[in-house]
């Protein structure tokens, strides 16, 4: 069967929490329709990383040299119709049928955006967006105009988390936040010989940033989304939704380069994590499943580990 989707994944120290995305991504979706991508920043726990990508041996492992090099290769290469971006702290609880989602992309191509799996009508009942529903294969179908969101989540288009975009839209974006003057490109890239020497000072993000490269998960997320807030007559409008089908757990933190809400504590760091991991401890997908949340984010309240049998 051929793939639909290129799902690039972006992970570093966290091999316990990996382990849940990549476990819970193919319970809830078929193998056989994702290619999955993995952009690893070795720095610790190598040993359990590269035992858990033995686990898993159709995902393409990546070992970050250049972030930007890196990911954009994949991008401009992938040969599927779609782009999924994921978080190593992400995990998915529900599934929604692949071919109503490119049913849904081939019926609604003039205005589809993404199709979403961090949206349910539930998740919203408080805001005041406006929601349309429709059928699509004889399912139902939602939809909201992310132009005029009237949530933080509802007017953020572009994320990495569990969000489905077409990869010539993808291509796009990104084309236009970066600089795409030979020159600069030549000189100023990430991979660029003068950036290379930079690399350990403080001057290198600042020029690769101030020509729109992006250099983390953090800056691709960050620059490409604003990006679409401010260029939205050149974008389709809608986000299309069935259920919420992933949640962001977010006990931990690995990259400083950007504030991030989290609710951890000793027990959650990523090196006790990594001792709950050597010692068979997994993270406990059927909590989730089972108590499926209706909120975007959340702590420790849904991170449970149990021993393997």
């Amino acid at each position: 069967m051929q793939k639909l989707i290129t799902n690039i994944v972006f992970t570093k120290n966290r091999p316990l929490q990996l382990d849940a995305y990549l476990e819970s991504l193919y319970r809830y979706f078929p193998t056989e329709r994702i290619q999955t991508h993995i952009i690893y920043k070795p720095e610790l726990f190598s040993e359990q990383y590269e035992s858990l990508f033995k686990k898993y041996p159709d995902c393409k492992i990546v070992r970050e040299n250049d972030f930007h090099t890196d990911c954009l290769s994949i991008i401009n290469q992938a040969e599927t119709k779609y782009i999924l971006f994921g978080i190593d702290d992400v995990v998915f609880f529900d599934s929604v049928d692949l071919d109503i989602i490119d049913q849904t992309f081939q019926e609604h191509k003039n205005d589809i955006f993404a199709f979403t799996l961090r949206f349910s009508p539930e998740s919203l009942i408080n805001s005041k967006d406006i929601i349309d529903d429709f059928t699509v294969g004889n399912q139902k179908v939602f939809r909201l105009n992310w132009k005029k969101g009237q949530t933080p989540h509802s007017r953020y288009p572009f994320e990495l988390c569990c969000t489905i975009y077409q990869t010539g839209l993808v291509q796009k974006i990104i084309s236009n936040v970066m600089n795409n003057n030979p020159v600069i490109k030549k000189f100023f890239s990430p991979d660029s010989a003068l950036i290379k020497g930079l690399r350990a000072t403080k001057f290198a993000r600042k020029i690769v940033k101030s020509f729109g490269y992006f250099f983390s998960p953090n800056t691709l997320e960050s620059w490409n989304c604003r990006w679409c807030q401010n260029h939205p007559a050149e974008l389709p409008s809608q986000l299309y939704f069935q259920k919420l089908g992933a949640i962001a757990i977010q006990v931990n933190i690995v990259n400083t380069s950007t504030d991030n809400t989290f609710d951890g504590g000793s027990g959650h760091t990523v090196e006790t994590l990594n001792d709950k991991y050597k010692q068979g401890y997994r993270f406990d997908i059927d909590f989730v499943s089972e108590n499926k949340p209706q909120i975007l984010s959340c702590g420790r309240e849904y991170f449970n580990l149990i021993k393997e049998r």
